[in-house]
């Protein structure tokens, strides 16, 4: 035999003997049930929209994967739910701030007695944060509902989906829900591309979505089964405009935006027309989405063209490059941003050059100091909320006030859409403007520097007088 032969055979050979070892290795990892740490023992690896939803047989949110939690999830799939009622209060003993593990809790107390489902769309795979900022404020109104008896003493169940804040599988979620007929609300999704393209499968199946967090104006009228507990860009734009014009009298703004986000697109279009309604102009305006974006060049362009104030319309995908320019600036210009950029990240990334930055934001927990919420919240995860969890408690309370009165799909959107329909939330009144909009108004809230939220830096309410 040849050399060049021997050399074939060889690795012929080799790549065999990896095959085979890598199949066996595979196999034990199959058959032992041997996983990360981070991994979900009891969920599979599937993209499919019923592998996306849970109301307790499976983990999605897999950080807080724990034995106890593991234990309970197993437990409540197989229906021993005295076992998984036990497993979970052990792990919510561990940590209190799991609100998909409050969420499980909950609904295994149920068993499997009559119940009226609701289901939460969140961004677990793209936005794990916001995503628990949203179920905690479901969880907390859940709570309540259930530990007060539920309605006429049907208690609420909550179904978990992650939609990835990717428009496509939004819409997946939305039609896997729709089907299941005993959901009869949704709060979300999160973001309003996701609620744009989820809005018409809900309105063909008839099934009411209150997005909490999806401001863009184009979800205005929409649809007749797509509310919002959360004011639209024209009123965060137009709060932000008029500080500028108003109160820090600049007439020059500079605009960075993200041409593929409809919420970014909505508010730097609603903030140039309020700025110039104002009397003042937009001069630059600064697309972060383009792969050739220079926080540096582009800061120095719009100075160069006048700009008095820089102002944010970010959204999380983009958050990054917006920072860049927050670094950037120096706190040369006067820095505004939308609610996308109030985030933890912000305050640290930001630090002290984002000291003074304006943002509008549709609550803050301590505009609201007497608010039962604020103080109930606090009690229950051991610490302050944001304004998502507020308006996902509100978009929650909503739909349970609409179960009270009807507790059928076509029964909720009547109660939504009937003109003497209100009920309390964490902001206030919660009613419906007959587009779907709440009839709200927005916060002005400024960095500065603190030790509340660990950052050396918080957000604070700006008086508006």
């Amino acid at each position: 035999m040849s050399q060049k032969n021997e050399t074939t055979v060889l690795v012929l050979a080799l790549l065999i003997t990896l095959g085979l070892v890598g199949a066996g290795i595979w196999w034990f990892i199959t058959k032992s049930g041997i996983r990360g740490d981070y991994s979900n023992p009891v969920n599979v690896n599937s993209n499919s929209p019923q592998d996306r939803i849970s109301v307790g047989e499976k983990i999605l949110i897999t950080p807080e994967s724990q034995p106890a939690k593991r234990a309970g999830v197993e437990a409540l799939a197989t229906g021993n739910y005295n076992s998984a009622v036990s497993n979970l209060e052990s792990a919510l003993q561990a940590n209190r701030n799991a609100p998909e593990t409050l969420i499980f809790l909950n609904n295994a107390r149920i068993e499997n007695k009559k119940s009226y489902t609701l289901a939460v769309s969140v961004p677990i795979g793209n936005d794990i944060n916001g995503s628990l900022e949203i179920l905690r404020g479901v969880a907390q109104a859940q709570n309540e509902i259930n530990q007060a008896g539920g309605i006429n003493k049907v208690p609420i169940k909550i179904a978990i989906a992650n939609d990835d804040n990717n428009p496509e599988i939004a819409k997946q979620i939305a039609a896997e829900l729709v089907k299941k007929s005993d959901v009869l609300g949704v709060i979300g999704p999160f973001a309003s591309d996701a609620t744009l393209a989820a809005g018409s499968v809900f309105q063909s199946g008839q099934l009411v979505a209150i997005s909490p967090t999806s401001t863009s104006v184009k979800l205005s009228g929409f649809s007749r089964y797509i509310f919002r507990t959360v004011p639209s860009d024209y009123v965060a734009a137009r709060a932000l405009a008029n500080y500028t014009v108003a109160k820090l009298q600049r007439q020059n703004a500079a605009v960075f935006f993200n041409s593929q986000s409809s919420y970014s697109q909505s508010l730097k279009s609603e903030f140039v027309t309020a700025v110039s309604l104002g009397g003042g102009q937009v001069s630059s305006e600064f697309d972060l989405s383009n792969s050739d974006f220079s926080a540096a060049k582009s800061v120095e362009q719009a100075v160069k063209q006048g700009a008095q104030v820089l102002m944010l319309a970010t959204n999380a995908s983009v958050l990054d490059k917006g920072l860049q320019v927050v670094q950037v600036n120096r706190k040369r210009l006067p820095l505004l941003a939308g609610d996308d950029v109030y985030t933890p990240k912000t305050l640290e990334v930001g630090g002290d050059a984002a000291v003074g930055m304006v943002v509008a934001v549709p609550w803050h927990i301590d505009a609201a100091p007497q608010s039962t919420f604020k103080s109930q919240s606090r009690q229950l995860w051991g610490g302050e909320v944001n304004w998502r969890t507020a308006l996902a408690y509100d978009a929650a309370k909503a739909l349970i006030a609409a179960l009270q009165r009807n507790p059928t799909r076509s029964g909720v959107q009547q109660a939504l859409s009937a003109p003497d329909f209100s009920t309390t939330g964490a902001s206030g009144l919660v009613r419906f403007l007959p587009s779907g909009d709440r009839n709200a108004t927005v916060q002005l809230v400024k960095i500065v520097p603190g030790s509340r939220s660990g950052t050396g830096y918080d957000f604070t309410p700006v008086s508006q007088r």
